[in-house]
């Protein structure tokens, strides 16, 4: 089963621009990452820039609406993301609780869907 963890820091709406995460968080990361890898679980990870750095497309009537960020809107922005492997939801969430986080942040888990997942119209649509 592969699972992403959604990384949400604290307050990451009203990140700059040029926002850059502290070293030695930079740091204990490094080593969360190591220890992913060399439990074989991890699939793949990447940090993103700031939300104000980000575009958004917006649709309504078949017409896309862009917006460059920040999004004054928006809570809860996602900081970066692991994928890993791992036997059960349960195992995933363990793996998650191991994260050098900082108070307020979170981690969401999420199952990604494979394509056994779906019915059997919807896999035959996708040419499966």
């Amino acid at each position: 089963m592969r699972f992403m963890m959604l990384v949400i820091p604290k307050g990451y709406e009203k990140a700059a621009a040029d926002f850059v995460p502290p070293a030695d968080l930079v740091a204990k990361m490094t080593k969360y990452n190591e220890s992913l890898t060399k439990a074989g679980v991890l699939l793949g990870l990447d940090g993103l820039h700031p939300p104000a750095k980000g575009t958004r497309l917006r649709f309504s009537g078949g017409k896309p609406k862009v917006t460059d960020g920040p999004f004054a809107e928006s809570k809860e922005l996602i900081g970066g993301y692991w994928m890993i492997q791992v036997k059960s939801k349960e195992e995933a969430v363990e793996w998650a609780k191991r994260a050098p986080m900082q108070d307020g942040d979170i981690i969401e888990v999420r199952q990604v869907q494979e394509i056994e997942d779906f019915p059997a119209d919807v896999r035959k649509a996708a040419g499966r």
